[in-house]
Parts: C-alpha cells; sequence; structure tokens
C-alpha cells in the first residue's frame, strides 16, 4: 500500500516532505473498522423475515442469543467510530493535496467501502421498502397510489410498517430499478440488497468522478474534496452499508450540474432531471442550472426565458417517463409524507415541540401550533431559497445553490444521516475551507455516526421479554454510549485527533 514518493518544500523549511506520508495505518484501521461493521451488522442489522440467512447457525447465535447481540453491538459502534478516527488520520497525512493524496483516497474507499457491500443493512431499512414497491410494480398496482401493505404478506419482506401504507415519494427512474431489481432476484432478499448496493454504487461511483472535476471548475482543490466526500464515514455508511437511493440521486446530480457549467446544457439538465426522477428534492437545483445555463452577463429576460426553457425540457423528460406505466405525477403525494414528522436534533422540530408543548400547558394544544412553527420554517426556507436565487455573483451560483439546498434540510422538522451527506459533496465542491468550516464537518459527522450506530438497531423482541431482560431502548443506549466515548475520545483525548476539534488548532497536517 505504499505509495511513490512525490516531494514538496514547505516555504520557510529546511527539508523536502513527502507529498502524502506512508497512508497504510489509517487505511488499514478503517478496513478494520469496516469489517467489524460487517460482523456486527450479522447480529443487529436489518433482515428481512423472510430472509434464508436467519436459519444459519451464527445468525442464530448472533441474533438470537444475548452474548451475540452484545457483541454485534460493540463490533457496529466500535468500527464505525474506527471509520471516523481513519478518515481523519487519513487527511493527517497528508502535506500536499496532490494525485498522491487522490490515490490514496480512491484506496480508502475501495478498502472501506468493500466490506459493506457484503453487510447486512444498517443504519436504514429503507432497501427493503424498496423491495415492496418494485413487487407493487412487478404485481401491476400503482405504487404512488397503493402502499406495499396491499401485497399479500408484506411484513416478510422486511419494511418499516410506519411506512406500509404510504404512496412511494420517488421518481419513475428508481421505480424502474426497482422493478427490475425484483424481477432479477425474483424477491430474494439478500440478492435484491446487493443489486440495490450496486445501484448505490453507481451513485458513489458518480460523486467520485464529477465532484473533483466540479471543486477545479470553482478553484477548489479536487482531491482534498474527493477526500472530504468519498472516504467520509457518513458518506459511506449512508450510501453503501444503508442502500440508499440517495447515492444515484445525488451522484447524477453533481454530474448534471458539472455539465452544465462546461456548457453541456442539454446533457446536464437531463441528467439533474433524472436525479429528480429518482428522488424530487433536487428540483431545487433546477433554477440555478438554468441560470447558469443563461450565461454570465445574461439580462433579466433572457434569465426567465432560460429557466422556462429549463422547467420544459425537465417537465417534458418526466412526462416522457410517465408515459409507459401511466404513474404521471403521482410522486407528488408521496412528498408530504416525511414533513409529518419531526426529530428533536433538527432545529425546528425542537422549537415546533417546544412550542406546542407550552401551548399544551396553556390549553392551546387545539391550535397545532408545533404544524404553525413548521409552516413558518417552510416559507422562511423558501424566501432564503428566492434570494439566493435572484441575488449574488454569477460565479457562485453553485455555491448559492448548495446553501439554498442547506436552507430547506436545516429549516426542516426531520433532519436524516442522508440529508446531511446531500450537501456534502456540493460543499467540498464549492470550498471547505480549512478553519471552523471543516471542524464543523467533522463535529457533524461524529455526531451523525454516533446517532446513527445507536438509532436502528434490529433486536429480537423475545430479546426484550422474560429473563433476558435486552431490551430495545438498552441495546440502544448501550450502543450509544460506546460510540459517544469513542467520539469523546477522539475529541478531547487522542493526541492525533484532538487538535483537529479545536478552536484555532490546525485541522490538518497535525504531526505525530
Amino acid at each position: 500500500m505504499t505509495l511513490p514518493s512525490h516531494h514538496v518544500r514547505r516555504p520557510g523549511a529546511d527539508v523536502e516532505l513527502p507529498e502524502i506520508e506512508n497512508p497504510r495505518g489509517p487505511l488499514i484501521a478503517g478496513f478494520v473498522g469496516s469489517l467489524a461493521m460487517l460482523v456486527g451488522s450479522f447480529g443487529v442489522g436489518w433482515l428481512a423475515p423472510a430472509s434464508e440467512l436467519r436459519r444459519h447457525a451464527l445468525f442464530i447465535w448472533m441474533r438470537t442469543e444475548v452474548s451475540g447481540v452484545v457483541l454485534s453491538i460493540v463490533l457496529l459502534a466500535v468500527g464505525g467510530m474506527l471509520l471516523v478516527r481513519a478518515w481523519l488520520r487519513l487527511g493527517q497525512k497528508v502535506h500536499e493535496w496532490g494525485p498522491q493524496a487522490r490515490a490514496a483516497t480512491l484506496r480508502a474507499l475501495a478498502l472501506w467501502g468493500g466490506p459493506m457491500l457484503f453487510s447486512v443493512p444498517l443504519f436504514s431499512r429503507d432497501v427493503y421498502s424498496y423491495i415492496g414497491q418494485g413487487r407493487l410494480m412487478v404485481e401491476g398496482f400503482n405504487p404512488y397510489r397503493d402502499g406495499i401493505s396491499t401485497l399479500s404478506n408484506y411484513y416478510q419482506l422486511g419494511a418499516d410498517k410506519m411506512w406500509s401504507e404510504a404512496p412511494t415519494p420517488y421518481g419513475q427512474l428508481f421505480l424502474w430499478v426497482e422493478q427490475f431489481v425484483v424481477w432479477a432476484t425474483n424477491v430474494q432478499p439478500e440478492a435484491s440488497v446487493l443489486l440495490f448496493r450496486l445501484v448505490a454504487l453507481v451513485g458513489v461511483g458518480l460523486v467520485a468522478v464529477y465532484v473533483p472535476k466540479l471543486a477545479q471548475l470553482h478553484g477548489v482543490n479536487p482531491h482534498r474534496a474527493l477526500w472530504l466526500t468519498v472516504a467520509n464515514p457518513l458518506f459511506l455508511t449512508n450510501f453503501i452499508a444503508a442502500v440508499h437511493n440517495d447515492s444515484l440521486m445525488i451522484g447524477l446530480a453533481v454530474a448534471g450540474v458539472y455539465f452544465v457549467a462546461v456548457r453541456r446544457p442539454l446533457l446536464g439538465i437531463a441528467l439533474v432531471t433524472l436525479s429528480v426522477s429518482v428522488k424530487p428534492i433536487t428540483a431545487l437545483l433546477l433554477p440555478f442550472v438554468a441560470l447558469m445555463w443563461a450565461g454570465k452577463h445574461a439580462s433579466w429576460p433572457r434569465k426567465a426565458l432560460y429557466l422556462a426553457l429549463a422547467a420544459g425540457l425537465s417537465l417534458g423528460l418526466l412526462y416522457a417517463m410517465s408515459l409507459p406505466n401511466g404513474f404521471g405525477f403521482g410522486w407528488i403525494y408521496g412528498l408530504a409524507a416525511p414533513g409529518s414528522v419531526w426529530i428533536w436534533y433538527a432545529p425546528v422540530g425542537m422549537i415546533g415541540m417546544m412550542v406546542a408543548s407550552i401551548g399544551g400547558s396553556l390549553g392551546l394544544g387545539w391550535l397545532a401550533l408545533d404544524r404553525a412553527v413548521f409552516a413558518v420554517a417552510r416559507v422562511v426556507s423558501l424566501a432564503l431559497i428566492a434570494w439566493l436565487l435572484l441575488r449574488g455573483s454569477h460565479d457562485r451560483l453553485v455555491r448559492r445553490m448548495t446553501l439554498a439546498f442547506a436552507a430547506v434540510v436545516l429549516l426542516a422538522p426531520m433532519i436524516q444521516a442522508w440529508y446531511i451527506v446531500w450537501l456534502i459533496p456540493l460543499f467540498a465542491a464549492t470550498g471547505i475551507r480549512d478553519d471552523w468550516q471543516v471542524k464543523t464537518l467533522y463535529f457533524v459527522v461524529s455526531f451523525f455516526m454516533v446517532y446513527g450506530i445507536s438509532d436502528q438497531l434490529d433486536v429480537f423482541p423475545y430479546l426484550q421479554q422474560g429473563d433476558n431482560q435486552l431490551a430495545l431502548a438498552l441495546a440502544r443506549n448501550t450502543a450509544a454510549l460506546l460510540a459517544l466515548l469513542f467520539a469523546l475520545y477522539l475529541i478531547f483525548i487522542d493526541p492525533k485527533t484532538r487538535t483537529l476539534f479545536r478552536p484555532g488548532g490546525r485541522s490538518l497536517l497535525a504531526r505525530r
């Protein structure tokens, strides 16, 4: 794993330093962490009730015995946080973000992401909803009208019952992907998960190719942008281990934005539209892409014309894609579901719940004050989007687009870890400074890794009863405590990484 030695001379230095120190340590550490997560997933990852793996001796022990479950929790928590440390340490090994740093980052992507390809789904069971929606397609139902509860024996597919009656919020392209996967595997859970992971890898590959290209256009070091994105443990766990379709969505979006930026607007708009046909949230990018197409010195009439052209092209392509099955724009009805829930660490969600609690104590619960707060936040996010769209330098259009995207995410009552991963490639490509900005990213990644490790664990119901007393809450608290202690170690104790989190400390190039 030793890379060729390229040297750089720092201003004022008497000796030449290698472009990157030998990255073997972080690469191996991250690989070990990923392997630990792989093994831990056997015990607490999400398995479909119909999975044949439930009859395998190893899986039986790791999932039905308290000792096996505890071991799985420890492996998952330690492995996930070891991956965070490996990512930070890999960045510290770099003296100059050149080709050798790029090579090390791509090796990290392969070594750290490789074991996750074969893990039981972690941190989310959305992939089983994909299987259910694909089965709806195969059996002739309309996923925009019929929830997966329509299917006979749907619970055996492993999808979350919370969303079993909800219409799918995904676009036509991803419905076709779901239909093909289920048809090709005949609804076999593990084969379906593997195929969906291969689809996710397409998105990972697009990000790996086009984030550096987009960064170069913005005068941002492409190799550092690549490391911030694809070696990032939050990126790897959400897009590979959790098998989220957001990987394909953001990969297509980044590629589309790049092609518009290099004056290939029709290809770029087509790619962004394909991204919308995975998850419609990226429709937010289209107005900014249209302004990019209009050109730097475009007048407002010209901008209006190109906004209309981009909208017409995108809507035309989406309509054409809907014709084979006649589903139309039914995904619009599925968009309301995620906005109907909240989470404690989302600022808007927390404020909404606090206002509702105070209102309830005053006898005003009938006013639905939490919904009012959420509605105000949506209005504020729309105002910010409009302001960012209409004001600002043309040269910063992609950055303005990124900030608008961030406003939608951060002003929502529900913020999932993969929502944050939507933003990382775009922020990395337009510049994350080596100061409070990158330190904020370190804290955000650490927080969501700790939360993800403890948030969704598949613990057998019978282990929560009788003499075993391994309640789900206890399992989650154990995972959270282990991950949190590791995070605190990285932030306050570890002599190699603690400087990354200190105000005013050097966030990169920390000496050993």
